[in-house]
Order: C-alpha cells, then sequence, then structure tokens
C-alpha cells in the first residue's frame, strides 16, 4: 500500500466519493493507493485533499516528510 492509501485508510475515507468529487476513476485512485510504481500527480494529490475537507499543505508536509534536497 502505498503513503496515500495508509493516509486515505486512517482517515476511513470513502474511495468511491473521492472519485464522485474529484473526477478522478476509482481504479486511478485505487492505483494510486496500492501500487507503490504509480506516479501521483501533484493536482490529482491537491484534489484529493480537497475532497476529504484536508488543508492540503500541511498534508503535503505529512505525506513526503522524507523526501528532502540532496546536499
Amino acid at each position: 500500500m502505498t503513503k496515500l492509501g495508509l493516509y486515505l485508510q486512517s482517515k476511513s475515507v470513502n474511495k468511491s466519493e473521492i472519485a464522485r468529487k474529484t473526477g478522478l476513476s476509482k481504479a486511478r485512485i485505487s492505483q494510486l493507493c496500492l501500487n507503490n510504481s504509480t506516479r501521483l500527480e501533484a493536482e490529482e494529490l491537491y484534489l484529493i485533499l480537497l475532497a476529504i475537507d484536508v488543508k492540503p499543505g500541511e498534508q503535503f508536509e505529512e505525506l513526503f516528510k522524507e523526501v528532502q534536497l540532496n546536499k
């Protein structure tokens, strides 16, 4: 399961509802939640966070906390 999938699971989010609100297909939502090799686009993440009524800026830090610049 992906970080996004784990996050949505922890929030007990209905993926069908997210698909309806965002316009993303249920298959795409499932792919983003289950397949670690799937690339999550920023616009998709933004739409998903809006659909679950979460401030996107705060969740970017949570979902990508281990991403750092090269030194």
